[in-house]
């Protein structure tokens, strides 16, 4: 078994070697907040006038009896917090903490929130964890979390998004100026193709403007969000967090996770096939006649579903903004929605007959597909369980729910980040480009505590998603599921 310490100074060295400087206010602010959460004694209260205030003790059979929505307890760094009234308020959404309630969320807290969110915390106090338990991988993940933090590594990096807006820019001049001054039908066809692109790029900029701010000030990251991806793509970026947080916490629970919540179209194990109910759509996802034939062909269809997987994305983004559920800042995100569905039909009816129009729209969607089929390649082959997450092994779940892509550093742009999937759901809120860096640390840490580090390349990654496929397709041929009294509905009722 390999030892992560012996290693560690080496691996410092590198990162230090790539100038990575750190102030003595941050490396005593970042110690003072992560020994608040990792330590162990914790210290009683004091109250108003000064004096010392018991701590009531909570054991993990009582924390877990506290787990719905009307009284909602998690643990943190052993103190148990009460956040039922904070869930409606909560950034992240109220999936994340419902995912986790009555467990102890200190890794997934150390994952999501920055220092500042700290300082929230006592006004939810209700006690003392009496008997916390810590794994030993959980126990090195903090440690590690503390370390990158000392190290800067949680900053920033305002270069990448930069590149970025000057990339999305580009595409989006060149197909304006392709539509518009080529009659050439081939140029449009092109013209297309680079808003698909554009998408792309729109989507790795949303994705990292949801898990950490990559511009100076919340404003300005609110806003690059609703114009990167409310307005460019046409994609609710309050769907796309609210969506995306409940896969980050649950990696790969079947009925947990919207991102494998695909029926009728795909299911990647046989689970699927008896009725679950979805905690994210809060409805019981059917396995009938339609589900069954459609998944019993799921392998063949999965590519050309990708080419057309974006309808699904702006109809979600369509019903959360117009449904009754919580949606923040509602009205800066239908407006965005707006901006849309104004510049992209405009765009395409500068085209001089529908038949470009139509090849425009599909090598739109189809370039864009890519990004479709890279989101499933992380985690279509990996290891699937029913439940919630529990949060004593949550490190362990995300590294057993994620498949690393191997590429060289000069593809790092074609998978913007997704490459290093296992070390993004262990770290969301390291920036993309230090995801390489922090490659060995993760690798040395699995490998001490016996835990898969899947790797494999792009296309070993494209056959591993396709055998399971398979697998499940040749299962649900022969399940045995009575007709659904409406074919038509359930066709249409698609989940994710």
């Amino acid at each position: 078994m390999c030892s992560l310490a012996p290693q560690q100074p080496k691996n410092i060295c590198v990162l230090r070697n790539e100038q990575i400087n750190v102030s003595v206010w941050h490396l005593v602010f970042s110690l003072a907040i992560y020994y608040y959460i990792i330590s162990r004694e914790n210290n009683d209260n004091d109250d108003a006038a000064g004096g010392p205030k018991a701590v009531r003790c909570v054991s993990t059979e009582e924390l877990r009896k506290h787990s719905t929505a009307s009284d909602l307890w998690i643990a943190i760094g052993g103190k148990v917090y009460d956040v039922t009234r904070w869930l409606p308020s909560h950034p992240g959404g109220d999936l994340p903490l419902l995912s986790l309630a009555g467990s102890d969320a200190t890794d997934a807290f150390l994952a999501y929130h920055p220092p500042s969110a700290f300082p929230l915390l006592p006004r939810f106090l209700v006690g003392r964890l009496s008997d916390p338990a810590v794994s030993p991988a959980s126990a090195d993940y903090r440690r590690l979390c503390s370390q990158f933090s000392r190290l800067g590594l949680f900053r920033p990096s305002p270069l990448l998004p930069s590149l970025s807006l000057l990339a999305m820019l580009a595409l989006l001049l060149s197909a304006v100026l392709l539509v518009r001054l080529s009659p050439s039908p081939l140029a449009h066809l092109l013209s297309g193709a680079l808003v698909g692109l554009l998408w792309i790029q729109s989507g790795w900029m949303g994705h990292d403007s949801g898990h950490y701010p990559i511009l100076p000030s919340r404003g300005l990251n609110r806003l690059l969000q609703i114009c990167s991806g409310n307005c460019v793509t046409g994609i609710s970026i309050a769907w796309w967090k609210r969506n995306h947080n409940a896969h980050h916490i649950a990696c790969n629970s079947l009925d947990f996770d919207p991102d494998l919540q695909h029926l009728p179209l795909f299911a990647v194990s046989p689970r699927l096939f008896a009725p679950l109910f979805s905690v994210f759509y809060r409805r019981t996802m059917p396995f009938g006649a339609a589900a069954r034939l459609l998944v019993s062909y799921q392998h063949l269809t999965f590519y050309p579903v990708m080419c057309v997987a974006r309808v699904n994305l702006l109809a979600q983004s369509g019903i959360l903004l117009l449904s009754g559920r919580n949606v923040p800042n509602r009205l800066q995100e239908i407006a965005g929605v707006a901006v849309f569905w104004v510049w992209y039909p405009l765009l395409v009816s500068c085209l001089p007959d529908w038949r470009e129009r139509a090849a425009f729209v599909l090598a739109s969607f189809a370039v864009t597909g890519i990004q479709h089929v890279q989101f499933c390649l992380n985690h279509f082959s990996s290891e699937v369980f029913v439940g919630p997450p529990a949060g004593n092994d949550w490190f362990e779940r995300q590294t057993m729910a994620s498949l690393d892509i191997s590429c060289p550093p000069w593809m790092d742009w074609f998978h913007g980040g997704l490459q290093f999937q296992v070390e993004h759901h262990l770290f969301p809120r390291i920036p993309r480009c230090r995801l390489r860096k922090i490659a060995p640390f993760v690798r040395d840490l699995c490998k001490k505590h016996n835990l898969p580090y899947a790797t494999a390349s792009f296309w070993e990654a494209n056959a591993m998603t396709i055998r399971t496929l398979r697998a499940a397709a040749m299962q649900a041929r022969n399940a045995k599921n009575a007709a659904p009294k409406n074919l038509l509905w359930e066709a249409l009722n698609t989940h994710g």
